[in-house]
C-alpha cells in the first residue's frame, strides 16, 4: 500500500525558516520532519511514498537524490588523477520515493488528484506533511479493511484549537464543523485510509481536501474515524517545533517506534 504526503504548502506560520526550505523540511534532530513520518510508515513495512510536493519543491527532490550520500560514509579518493568514490556503511533506507511537483498553489484536494496516475487503481494511506503521532499503521489499516467504508481518518483529542468532527457512536464521521463551546475537540491529524474511488469526489485543483470532498463522503456514509489516544503533534509554530526538538534530544520522542 502506497503511502501519499501532502508536503506543498508555504508554512507561513513557521516563516522564519519556512522561507528557506518547504515546511516538511523544517528538521526535528537534524531531519526533516517528513523524514520523521516516513519512518513511522517505514516501521510498520509501508516503504513506498508519493510526496505532494509544491513550495521549494526542488529542495525536497534534491534531498531524496541525495539521501544514499547523507546516510553513508564515503571516500573520495583523487590520488590517481580521478573523482573515485566508495560507500561505507551503508545505512540508507528501504525506500521507494515519487516526488510530484503538484503546484505551487494547489489546495490539498488538487494534490491529491493530481499525483492519481502513481497511486493507480488501489487503496493507498494519505497524511499531512507537518505533524509526529506515534498512530499504529497497521491497527489503522486493519481497521479500514473490516468496516469497508471508503475513507478512513485518524481522530484526535487535541483540545479546542481546531475544527472539530462530528462522531456518532458507531464511528461515522457526520461532518467537519467549526469549533464551538458545545463542540467536542476530536479533530482531523491525517493518518488517513482512502479506496482509490474517493478520488473521483475531487474535482480539480482549487479543492480542498477537507471541504467538499470529506464532507461528500460523510454525507455518504462513507467516512470513519479512527480514534488515536497516543501522541500527536502538528509543527504550525516556532513554539512547537521547539517543543518537539526538546522532546527528541531528551530521548523522549513518542512518535520514534522505530529502533535505530
Amino acid at each position: 500500500m502506497k503511502v501519499v504526503i501532502l508536503a506543498g504548502g508555504f508554512g507561513t506560520r513557521i516563516s522564519d525558516e519556512s522561507r528557506f526550505k518547504p515546511k516538511p523540511m523544517v528538521e526535528l534532530g537534524g531531519k526533516p520532519i517528513l523524514w520523521h513520518i516516513m519512518k513511522l510508515y517505514s516501521a510498520y513495512d509501508f516503504n513506498e511514498f508519493i510526496i505532494c510536493a509544491g513550495y521549494k519543491q526542488h529542495m525536497i527532490k534534491e534531498y531524496f537524490a541525495d539521501y544514499f550520500l547523507h546516510t553513508s560514509d564515503v571516500t573520495y579518493d583523487f590520488t590517481h588523477g580521478k573523482n573515485e568514490m566508495t560507500i561505507h556503511h551503508n545505512t540508507s533506507e528501504p525506500w521507494k520515493v515519487t516526488v510530484v511537483d503538484t503546484g505551487l498553489n494547489t489546495m490539498t484536494g488538487g494534490r491529491v488528484k493530481r499525483v492519481k496516475e502513481y497511486i493507480g487503481n488501489e487503496t493507498f494511506m494519505l497524511t499531512y506533511g507537518d505533524g509526529v503521532s506515534n498512530v499504529n499503521i497497521a491497527e489503522l489499516v486493519n481497521f479500514h479493511r473490516n468496516h469497508k467504508k471508503m475513507v478512513t481518518i485518524s481522530a484526535y483529542n487535541a483540545g479546542q484549537r481546531f475544527g472539530v468532527l462530528d462522531i456518532d457512536t458507531q464511528g461515522y464521521i457526520n461532518d467537519f464543523r467549526e469549533k464551538n463551546r458545545a463542540d467536542g475537540d476530536l479533530i482531523n491529524i491525517g493518518y488517513m485510509v482512502c479506496n482509490p474511488e474517493f478520488l473521483d469526489y475531487i474535482e480539480g485543483d482549487n479543492t480542498v481536501l477537507e471541504q467538499k470532498p470529506l464532507k461528500m463522503v460523510a454525507k455518504d456514509r462513507q467516512l470513519m474515524a479512527y480514534k488515536h489516544e497516543g501522541f500527536w503533534q502538528c509543527m504550525d509554530t516556532v513554539r512547537e517545533k521547539e517543543k518537539l526538538e526538546k522532546m527528541w534530544q531528551s530521548g523522549n520522542a513518542p512518535w520514534k517506534v522505530w529502533s535505530d
